[in-house]
């Protein structure tokens, strides 16, 4: 086994006891962040690309924490895991940085309906309408959620069928999330070697009501402070001037310093730039080191491979003058699309390979210490555990209102397909993912199934990608309930924190999003990261839109079988080497991290990573260092998410005084 991982291990001990970590302090920490946190969370994300999750996490705990030491109260650990998990999941990222709920998918669809990618490929208008109105509808024009299109006709309306998937969301996780942990953890024992980092940084302020300070205090205290001055520059800056000027005024570029137009001559057909932000540095701190270095060879091969395959004619897409976006868009329908499907699919297979060798080892090792070793489905006394069968009923019924839905909404798709990915490719991804995951902490999967399953199914239309089909990936809710057992917490306690959460963030992110909204069109120059950044994934998610339209040009000639085999055989090549001498395995997954990145932010996670390595672990020991980071890296974030929502706060009050008539 990796001897990086194995540090990982034994970070936590198991605990012997379980308590109820729901009360009213929990209700009252999910309005707080319901209500103050998630518009701040909103607004950062679009500014700088930053999620508040952990500055809404620790700084709930904070607040918290201090009035029960005003009041001679104590906070328990599972107090502070519940409201950790709350704060997580009302303010949690659901891509592109965007955080506040459901709805963030909603602004996400308004833009792409009249982006100009979906124009220049031509699906603007094939977009379906129980997806997001048209681009010249009223709800779009005017920036309204209220408007009618976004509710009529009320069977498949795109509000009523968002709120409908976020129910069968939660509760298909929670059924076969669950059945995986009692089957990974408590009957194949596997170690979920960084369910114990999660846990550490999820209580570490739990100790400070006992009126004893504790390193976990000091450094998440450096952190933050750090947080505070270098986000004052970076983000309340730009807030600030943003709510009284037409642009904002960037002190250091949001997201990165453009290099690529001074680089061209000397490095064609590579984006170059330069990252003035600390975030990634913190990163590498708490990265696996290995995975860095993996993800910062690839960084590094493309000033090299770039300019080589540009002069060999294979990136023959890119020109002078092009910036980092379009430089990426370019090269990726060139070169790293087939390329990125050859390698994720190889990763795949070491990973079913993987946990085959480790299934036949477990075994082994068991026969030869005895069948004592093999858990089993009862659970530990006091968990707080329910029946199997009521998750298993969840998963299933969730799963067949999903195929109904799919049946409904695109009649033309086989029945059959999605009955496979339901009730196959899901349990069986999910497996795999939760095997992985307990026994590397690294994910694994079957990539491109969903893609496969259409293209083989010979639907036509770009209805098909929007429609709701239930091919998911739950391996990582296993790990979760086994942080949720590392911390001593009833189970119990999560159900009643869901049954909380769901109407409360579906409130608040309509509410917010209505009104950041209603502010300035999304993205805009008001939103510097947003406005960058949004134009490359919406070149990304067309070229697959496009691919079952008559339109399909542009993925036809992405799609080059010989560049997916190579990728292919590099990915399993360099497995097979690492493997034989025993070098670390986590470069791989490291290189597949970082194939898709921007480089722009690897280099500054690199730097992270060998400070980390080279100077931190020497002075204060491997795993004190490690246990260190994580609570560095939850202050950091902290302190730069409290200066941005302070920030934003402002912007956005002033924003909204100058649009009042008077």
């Amino acid at each position: 086994m990796d001897q990086e991982l194995e540090l990982y291990r034994g970070l936590m001990d198991q605990p012997e006891e379980f308590e109820d970590g729901f009360d009213y302090k929990t209700i009252l920490g999910a309005l707080f962040v319901g209500f103050v946190m998630m518009p701040g969370g909103i607004y950062l994300g679009l500014l700088a690309g930053q999620t508040i999750g952990a500055a809404a996490e620790w700084t709930t705990v904070i607040l918290f924490t201090e009035i029960a030491r005003r009041s001679f109260m104590t906070l328990k650990r599972q107090e502070v895991y519940v409201l950790f998990y709350i704060a997580a999941g009302l303010t949690g990222a659901s891509g592109l940085a965007l955080t506040g709920g459901a709805f963030a998918g909603k602004i996400w669809d308004q833009y792409l309906v009249q982006s100009t990618a979906a124009k220049g490929f031509g699906i603007a208008d094939e977009i379906p309408r129980w997806v997001v109105p048209s681009a010249h509808s009223s709800a779009i024009q005017h920036r309204n959620f209220l408007d009618r299109d976004w509710w009529l006709p009320v069977a498949y309306g795109p509000i009523p069928l968002l709120l409908l998937s976020v129910l069968l969301s939660r509760l298909n996780w929670f059924g076969m999330g669950y059945m995986l942990f009692r089957l990974t953890s408590d009957v194949e024992k596997l170690p979920f070697p960084f369910a114990a980092i999660q846990a550490q940084g999820a209580t570490a302020l739990a100790e400070t009501t006992t009126k004893t300070e504790t390193w976990r205090w000091r450094v998440f205290s450096i952190g933050a402070m750090v947080g505070l001055v270098f986000g004052f520059f970076y983000i309340g800056i730009p807030a600030l001037t943003g709510a009284i000027m037409p642009k904002p005024l960037q002190l250091l570029p949001i997201p990165w310093i453009e290099l690529t137009r001074n680089t061209e001559d000397f490095l064609p057909a590579t984006a170059t730039g330069i990252v003035p932000n600390l975030a990634p540095v913190i990163t590498g701190f708490v990265v696996p080191f290995w995975a860095v270095v993996g993800s910062f060879i690839m960084a590094i091969s493309t000033f090299l491979v770039n300019p080589a395959l540009f002069r060999m004619g294979v990136l023959h897409t890119w020109a002078k003058g092009m910036d980092t976006i379009n430089t990426q868009f370019a090269n990726y329908v060139d070169f790293y699309f087939s390329l990125g499907i050859g390698v994720a699919l190889a990763i795949a297979a070491i990973g079913i390979y993987s946990v085959v060798k480790a299934v036949v080892a477990a075994q082994r090792e068991r026969k030869a210490k005895g069948k004592g070793e093999r858990g089993s489905l009862k659970p530990p006394e006091g968990r707080g555990d329910f029946s199997i069968w009521i998750a298993l009923a969840l998963f299933v019924g969730s799963t067949l209102v999903y195929v109904w839905l799919c049946q409904h909404l695109v009649p033309g798709f086989p029945l059959y397909f999605v009955l496979v990915f339901g009730f196959v490719m899901t349990p069986l991804n999910s497996y795999i993912d939760a095997r992985m995951i307990g026994l590397t902490g690294q994910w694994a999967g079957i990539p491109y199934a969903k893609e496969a399953a259409i293209f083989l199914s010979g639907a036509k239309g770009v209805d098909v990608w929007f429609m709701p089909l239930p091919n998911f990936d739950h391996g990582s809710r296993a790990q979760f309930f086994r942080v949720v057992e590392l911390t001593g917490t009833k189970i119990g306690s999560i159900i009643k924190a869901e049954l909380l959460m769901i109407p409360i963030v579906t409130i608040c992110s309509f509410i917010f999003w209505q009104f950041i909204w209603r502010l300035a069109p999304i993205p805009s120059q008001a939103y510097p990261y947003a406005n960058k950044m949004w134009h490359l994934s919406a070149l990304s998610q067309c070229l697959w839109l496009s691919s079952t339209s008559e339109n399909n040009i542009f993925f036809r000639e992405a799609v080059k079988p010989w560049y997916m085999l190579g990728g292919f055989v590099f990915a399993v090549g360099f497995f097979i080497i690492l493997s034989a001498f025993r070098l670390p395995i986590l470069l791989v997954y490291g290189i597949v991290r970082g194939l898709g990145q921007i480089p722009h932010f690897v280099f500054p996670e690199m730097v992270g990573a060998l400070i980390s390595r080279y100077y931190f672990e020497k002075r204060f020991a491997q795993r004190t260092w490690k246990q260190y980071a994580t609570v560095l890296s939850a202050g950091y974030a902290c302190g730069n998410g409290l200066i941005g929502m302070g920030s934003c706060a402002i912007a956005m009050i002033a924003k909204s005084v100058t649009q009042l008539p008077y």
